[in-house]
């Protein structure tokens, strides 16, 4: 287009206005069958992570089960001892070197010798075991040491079931339960017991500090390893983290 101008004529180029509305309608074009699919495929979705779920519980439930066979015929030592190590826990009978599953998995069956021999301590740290497995354990009436460090389906409702070895059992480590709260270890006053308790590392106490003062005054013979005392607790402003506490009166 030119224009007349005082100056003369001036070249004016006219430009084409964009439309968006169609690239965008376009990129929704784009879109719509990756959506389809998704909405069309979600509950087929949903359904296998549900599978998988429940084969999991499967699992676990499979892993807890009770050799009531094995107890019948050998007693609740042995049986035990067997449900500790094939989970991949360690057992260690009475005046006996501690008997632990090799890197495949298997075990000497020596151990079924040992019948009249009670189990003094069980290390099943890390091991699947739950609420129903613990069942195997409780008859162990000389229990006296119990590692449960990083079990990750020991709660509350286990550490409810512990009182039956409050006659025996002196050492105790829950630490890095996840499942483990303040409700739980309220639960460990029937342990009078107990001269060593490990409740370090767990995520579900929302006051480490204040627990563990708790727990020492539940359990006042029991050395109690875990958070500083003073973890979780707040401080008044003039004793933040950082500053030096000033010296009481004389």
């Amino acid at each position: 287009m030119r224009k007349d101008t005082p100056s003369g004529y001036v070249t004016v180029k006219m430009v084409a206005p964009r439309a968006p509305l169609r690239l965008a309608a376009g990129g929704a074009k784009a879109w719509r069958p990756l959506l389809q699919l998704l909405t069309e495929h979600f509950y087929d979705v949903e359904a296998l992570r549900e599978r998988w779920l429940q084969k999991r519980l499967r699992k676990v439930h499979q892993e807890n089960r009770c050799f009531t066979a094995l107890e019948e015929r050998y007693g609740p030592d042995v049986a035990g001892a067997a449900f500790v190590l094939k989970q991949g826990g360690a057992v260690k009978f009475q005046d006996q070197e501690w008997i632990r599953p090799n890197k495949q998995g298997r075990f000497s069956l020596e151990f079924l010798k040992f019948q009249n021999v009670p189990v003094e301590a069980v290390d099943a740290s890390g091991c699947a075991i739950n609420y129903h497995g613990l069942g195997s354990l409780l008859p162990l009436k000389e229990l006296r040491s119990l590692w449960l460090r990083h079990c990750p389906h020991v709660d509350d409702w286990c550490l409810s079931r512990l009182h039956p070895l409050a006659g025996s059992l002196q050492e105790l480590s829950l630490a890095g339960c996840p499942r483990i709260s303040e409700r739980g270890l309220a639960c460990l006053h029937h342990l009078q017991s107990l001269c060593w308790l490990d409740i370090s590392d767990l995520p579900a106490v929302s006051n480490p500090g204040l627990t563990r003062i708790l727990v020492e005054e539940m359990l006042p013979s029991c050395q109690v390893l875990g958070a500083d005392w003073a973890q979780g607790l707040s401080l008044g402003p003039e004793q933040q983290p950082g500053d030096t506490a000033s010296p009481s009166p004389a």
